[in-house]
């Protein structure tokens, strides 16, 4: 099993990460820091008869990586009850690729996958984070992705997340075939 991990955080060494390495550790997938590339937001051209303009940037790279591996994991913090903005920008360009003629494939491809979610928030994770599982849910549904499991961990401040057991526990046993 081939594991890429997607890490929407902004900050560098956080909280997400930290709980993130917990399940996947660095050297057992392939992990992909959103905060590091170049990803424009979407433009609406679905519909335009010219179709979508050409983006110079670093999303079909990503999504050339993403079609290689049979596991995705997203890891976000929860940002207003949803994910962090690189990770946001990033699927919602899906739109765009389900539309380019190199990537005819590209839902076919995605329902072989199986995804994986963690998320850490501060202020009550489990409750503020259900529309956030639901997201991925859905996105999931769309895409008829296997949506295999979860881990909520609790966590503001710089390194706190270490204070969670519970889910640092959980995230341990998460994808317990890579180790």
């Amino acid at each position: 099993m081939s594991v890429i991990v997607f890490h929407g955080s902004t900050r560098e060494h956080g909280n997400t990460e930290i709980l993130t390495y917990r399940a996947i550790p660095k050297e057992m997938g392939t992990h992909i820091y959103l905060r590091e590339y170049q990803i424009e937001p979407i433009v609406d051209q679905r519909h335009d008869e010219e179709g979508f303009d050409k983006i110079d940037d670093d999303h079909q790279l990503l999504i050339d990586q993403l079609l290689q591996h049979d596991t995705i994991v997203f890891a976000t913090p929860i940002y207003w009850y949803s994910m962090s903005t690189p990770m946001k920008i990033f699927i919602d360009r899906w739109s765009q690729i389900l539309r380019h003629p190199n990537y005819t494939h590209f839902r076919e491809a995605l329902s072989k996958k199986e995804v994986y979610a963690i998320i850490v928030g501060g202020d009550s994770p489990h409750i503020k984070g259900l529309p956030l599982l639901q997201q991925f849910q859905y996105i999931c549904q769309f895409y008829q992705m296997n949506f295999k499991g979860y881990v909520i961990g609790k966590a503001s401040k710089p390194g706190e997340i270490i204070n969670d057991h519970q889910a640092l526990q959980a995230a341990s046993h998460l994808l317990p075939s890579i180790k």
